[in-house]
């Protein structure tokens, strides 16, 4: 949670949360009259009791005795009617606000800089949407239902007993000051324990998003009871916080029923003594009993309310500071159909946390339209630093980059990744039918002929054939279905389908076996005619036959050339290669 947000009124994160309720002001209204409604039938039953006693049960009475319960019956009936609407309403438009609120801040995160993502768990991110904005309805429309509802009962009942006796409701007034003091200490403590709450639930999600998707390595490592450990205190942390929480709202709503019951009962007394010396009627004495007693349930309530208020209050401020994360800048107004594909570097560094630890130094290249460059180096040389500046995941910290002579911060960012294809070693494939992720995004038109073209290009038709619903098979999570070299080929074949003049190939087969490797070089060589391609090669023997080989060392260029020209340098590139080479032959 950014540091401001902690600072922000329960007020004004409460308004902010009240202006996702203004497209539905209909419904709103509605809800709000149910309620009115509702509560008013209570103080009307109070009030009732008046003339039940005073008239159905004296002798002297000449009242029609059908008439007051037929009164209470059709109170009640009312009563039932508007309850149903207002729950109805109320749970329409608080789903409702969940679903908008939901929708925006998934919006939003697909929308933030690759650097947010990198400093930010995916499990905390997965709490927010789906736990935190769950529990900001607490602090929307169900703590309205109780305020409204209960408030306005409370009011009117209280109204009633003015009526019926002024001198005795003032002895009510006496425990409200203490209650006061005791919901606003509450609320302090209240509050803070949801903001512990929420983290260890981001946490404890986390965790088991790790140990889910890490389960081999888990069990192959011997680390169950490592992670075991690492949920246990977690939720230990989620139980304690749990009974904390319950603990201050139980206590707080201890001490206002006990004041509330001692004034009762000063009130019974004093009522008791006046009707014993017939300044009260009997109906007037039950009236107004009855009316004392029908403040308990929304007394509790109200008092209650603030546990909830609080919780959700504490899940607004995270999903506040998720939306009031800033988007990915996208200050470019130039839009390109299909670029020809020539990238310019000039002077290009890049630095991550601090100026003094660069990524990238003082990089220079040109790349022409339909050429192939490989960049070959060291783990941590700065190829894949380099490759994530093109369609800029990043944003260079000095110096620009060009394509087709027109700087990339001109250019539409929509506009300029329409032009990138990318296929990287870390396949990414989504738990639908192989169609829909050969057509994915902005391809998901695209006509069978063409998906179908496009997996055959690939060298993946026959294996999708063999399928056992061939395209409309569902290839599970991440692709578990199919072999390492089968979502390298899907890969490929979404690319070919995009047909992007830009083709960024990042060690698309550093982790194939060698037959798994030779199908799916097949279809890169394919997908890599007549676009300029960027190739990171974990195996040198790969890159052979690229145009020029790009050498880099700790983020620099060391040397660039041909195959044949580097090898003869006997410089950086040579020395990889024969490193290489004696690697492969030990194996």
């Amino acid at each position: 949670m950014s540091e401001h947000q902690q600072f922000v009124s329960s007020k004004d994160l409460y308004l902010r949360l009240l202006r996702y309720a203004r497209p539905y002001l209909k419904v709103f209204a509605i809800s709000l009259l149910a309620m009115i409604i509702a509560a008013g039938t209570e103080p009307a039953f109070a009030r009732l009791m008046k003339p039940l006693v005073d008239g159905n049960f004296s002798k002297s009475s000449d009242t029609n005795l059908m008439l007051v319960p037929a009164m209470i019956v059709g109170l009640f009936l009312l009563r039932a009617v508007a309850s149903f609407i207002n729950d109805y309403a109320s749970s329409w438009l608080s789903s409702r606000i969940v679903l908008d609120l939901r929708m925006e801040m998934f919006d939003r995160l697909l929308s933030l800089p690759v650097r947010y993502f990198d400093d930010q768990p995916s499990g905390t991110l997965l709490s927010k949407i789906a736990f935190d904005v769950s529990n900001v309805t607490q602090a929307g429309l169900n703590i309205i239902t109780v305020v409204v509802k209960d408030g306005v009962t409370i009011i009117s009942l209280m109204a009633l007993l003015l009526y019926t006796d002024w001198q005795l409701t003032l002895i009510c007034f006496t425990a409200i000051p203490a209650a006061a003091v005791s919901i606003r200490y509450t609320g302090k403590r209240l509050r803070g324990l949801s903001r512990n709450q929420q983290q260890a639930m981001a946490e404890t999600t986390q965790v088991l998003e790790e140990a889910i998707n890490g389960q081999r390595i888990v069990k192959i490592f011997g680390g169950q009871v490592y992670e075991s450990k690492r949920i246990n205190t977690l939720a230990n942390q989620l139980r304690l916080n749990g009974v904390k929480q319950v603990a201050s709202s139980s206590i707080n709503t201890g001490l206002t029923q006990l004041m509330v019951s001692i004034a009762l009962a000063v009130v019974i007394y004093f009522a008791s003594m006046r009707a014993a010396s017939g300044a009260f009627t009997a109906g007037d004495f039950v009236s107004f009993i009855t009316a004392m007693t029908m403040m308990f349930g929304p007394l509790k309530r109200i008092t209650s309310v603030n546990d909830s208020l609080q919780r959700g209050l504490a899940a607004a401020e995270s999903v506040f500071a998720l939306l009031d994360q800033l988007p990915e800048k996208d200050a470019g107004t130039r839009q390109i159909s299909r670029a020809k594909g020539q990238l310019e570097l000039r002077d290009v560094q890049l630095y991550y946390q601090t100026p003094d630890r660069l990524a990238l130094k003082g990089i220079n290249l040109t790349v022409q339209p339909g050429e192939t460059i490989a960049l070959v180096g060291s783990s941590g040389s700065g190829k894949t630093t380099l490759v994530n500046l093109l369609p800029l995941f990043y944003r260079p910290t000095a110096g620009e980059i060009l394509l087709d002579d027109v700087p990339l911060e001109q250019i539409q960012l929509a506009s300029l990744r329409d032009n990138i294809s990318l296929v990287s070693q870390e396949v990414v494939l989504f738990n639908d039918t192989v169609s829909a992720n050969i057509a994915y995004g902005r391809l998901q038109n695209t006509t069978p002929e063409k998906i179908r073209k496009a997996a055959e290009d690939a060298f993946a038709l026959d294996f999708i054939e063999k399928m056992s619903e061939g395209f409309d098979t569902l290839i599970g999570e991440k692709g578990v279905r199919l072999s390492g070299g089968q979502r390298q080929r899907l890969a490929i074949a979404r690319a070919l389908l995009k047909d992007s003049p830009i083709l960024i190939l990042d060690e698309a087969t550093s982790a194939l076996d060698t037959q798994s490797e030779r199908q799916v070089q097949a279809a890169l060589e394919r997908l890599m005619q007549g676009r300029t391609t960027i190739v990171i090669a974990h195996r040198l023997s790969t890159i052979e036959n690229a145009d020029r080989i790009v050498v880099m060392n700790h983020g620099e260029i060391v040397e660039i050339g041909t195959h044949a020209e580097l090898l003869a340098k006997q410089g950086h590139y040579a020395m990889l290669h024969r490193m290489q080479f004696r690697e492969e032959a030990a194996s």
